[in-house]
């Protein structure tokens, strides 16, 4: 075990990130919803950052569902990001892709109705501070460092607690700087490095963000 919860990881991941970004006035953090956002509140708070959130949904292979196809990312043009070689193998019937990918974009509507009171912040040359629970494969945290460099930001970090060292060689080159804590050998899941893994619900992910809203507006009134 390396945490006691989301905060604590998120806490530690907070000292990790800031000599070099606390305080800095174009930095934004960036969490994966659900279980991303308690550790990206913890990041923001310390560094004195606005947080928001990323939606991204999974496509997922026919009879499959935790078989990824790719992703598609939320912004202002909703991104999908394919993974070619498992596309090739599992030849979906025609169609099935862009089913998929209106169904899951009607979820990220749904979540951005419960979890947002304001419109996301502007991207584009700013420092992006990715932030998740951890990474156990590196497929939909890919897929959302693609579709954010779309975006144009000044820097595109990811941040977490744990995760494999092949998952983070993998992405490499998709950020300009991968801060990871700890990278167990052998990784077998993200929960086991923590005591309390209990899901993250809509409700908590909402107060969250109202919260960091919240402090940010008392603290610069």
């Amino acid at each position: 075990m390396l945490y006691r919860d989301r905060e604590d990881a998120g806490r530690a991941l907070a000292r990790a990130l800031h000599a070099g970004y606390a305080g800095l006035p174009d930095v934004i953090v960036l969490a994966l919803p659900r279980g991303g956002v308690p550790v990206g509140f913890e990041v923001a708070t310390a560094l004195d950052a606005p947080l928001d959130v990323v939606f991204v949904r999974k496509i997922g292979a026919p009879g499959h569902p935790e078989l990824g196809l790719g992703a598609v990312v939320d912004g202002k043009d909703p991104q999908i990001v394919l993974n070619d070689n498992v596309v090739r193998m599992i030849g979906p019937p025609a169609g099935y892709i862009d089913r998929v990918v209106h169904a899951e974009l009607d979820e990220i509507e749904r979540r951005k109705r419960l979890y947002r009171s304001r419109a996301a912040p502007e991207r584009e040359n700013r420092t992006l501070i990715l932030v998740d629970d951890g990474i156990a494969t590196d497929g939909t945290v890919r897929a959302v460092l693609k579709a954010l460099r779309r975006e144009r930001p000044a820097r595109l970090v990811l941040a977490v607690p744990v995760a494999p060292r092949q998952s983070l060689e993998a992405i490499a080159k998709d950020a300009d700087e991968i801060v990871c804590l700890a990278t167990p050998d052998p990784f077998h899941a993200v929960g086991v490095h923590y005591i309390d893994f209990g899901q993250t619900s809509d409700e908590e992910v909402a107060d969250l963000l109202a919260r960091a809203d919240a402090a940010r507006a008392r603290e610069h009134a």
